[in-house]
């Protein structure tokens, strides 16, 4: 009797179904077995009706699945015909997966059996607060000139609304904080950070616009995997796909990103990413 195969945590962001290719992609993501858990870290599409489409196609094929939302999921969409802003837009999302089963930032994380004992795999959802500021400026307002002459400009800043927040980095330290606190309360167990932004500006260093990094996270969660005891942390959104190190701790983009920017690449890595495999006794 041939032995059943171990269980395999993976991972994919940026999935950006709306492209026809990428939703061919999507719907080609397969586990390896029945047991096996997936990430999705955030930028499945803009539509509410595309991201429950790729969530319940997931969540049919692996045992568990993990959301964590990217800003893509945070628009309010001129073709969208939810038209909920900020906070009403992500906790409706938010009740879409639950309709699903799928795990979010709003529920107890889910712990995966680890070879020194289980880990938690935190989703997380914090935003960003521009203080990834571009070369040679120390300001959000010195930021967005920038940005704004050189043309690079996220879709963000006319689709991303926070409402009732005044402003994005409002809605961002209030996620911050209360991100904090549970993460404390998990008193020092190793964790697996999910989060579709950066949680380590180190990371945006390759971008080819450095403008576009002020859209990618927050200084805030820079000492993060060191504070809680992160074995691995999982992001998206630079469309960099890569592994890094970082003070003994693995760093794992896993996105797909755009046609144009898939079809270029001369490497293609696995689609979803492995990230833990299940233990087994000898």
């Amino acid at each position: 009797m041939t032995p059943e195969p171990p269980a395999q945590l993976f991972a994919v962001s940026d999935l950006h179904v709306s492209y026809a290719e990428n939703r061919t992609i999507a719907d080609g993501i397969q586990p390896e077995s029945d047991r096996d858990w997936l990430i999705v870290a955030g930028d499945i599409g803009e539509l509410a009706a595309d991201i429950e489409w790729a969530l319940r196609l997931l969540t049919e094929r692996f045992a568990t699945v993990i959301w964590a939302p990217g800003n893509h999921e945070l628009w309010t969409h001129g073709t969208d015909p939810v038209r909920l802003r900020g906070v009403e837009r992500y906790h409706h999302i938010v009740n879409i997966c639950r309709s699903l089963g799928v795990a979010t930032p709003e529920d107890p994380y889910p712990v995966w059996p680890g070879e020194s004992g289980p880990i938690t795999i935190a989703p997380l959802f914090v935003l960003y607060d521009y203080s990834f500021h571009p070369p040679g400026t120390h300001t959000k307002e010195a930021g967005l000139e920038y940005a704004y002459e050189t043309g690079v400009v996220c879709t963000d800043e006319f689709m991303l609304h926070p409402d009732p927040y005044a402003t994005r980095e409002e809605w961002c330290a209030a996620r911050v904080d209360y991100t904090e606190e549970r993460l404390r309360a998990l008193g020092g167990a190793p964790v697996v950070l999910v989060n579709h932004w950066p949680t380590l500006r180190e990371v945006t260093r390759p971008l080819y616009y450095p403008e576009f990094a002020q859209w990618c996270g927050t200084e805030r969660t820079a000492d993060w995997h060191r504070r809680f005891n992160a074995t691995t942390v999982v992001y998206g959104h630079l469309h960099i796909p890569r592994t890094t190190w970082h003070h003994g701790v693995r760093f794992e983009e896993v996105s797909l990103g755009y046609p144009r920017e898939w079809r270029r690449r001369s490497e293609q890595r696995p689609l979803p990413r492995r990230i833990l495999s299940e233990v087994r006794d000898a």
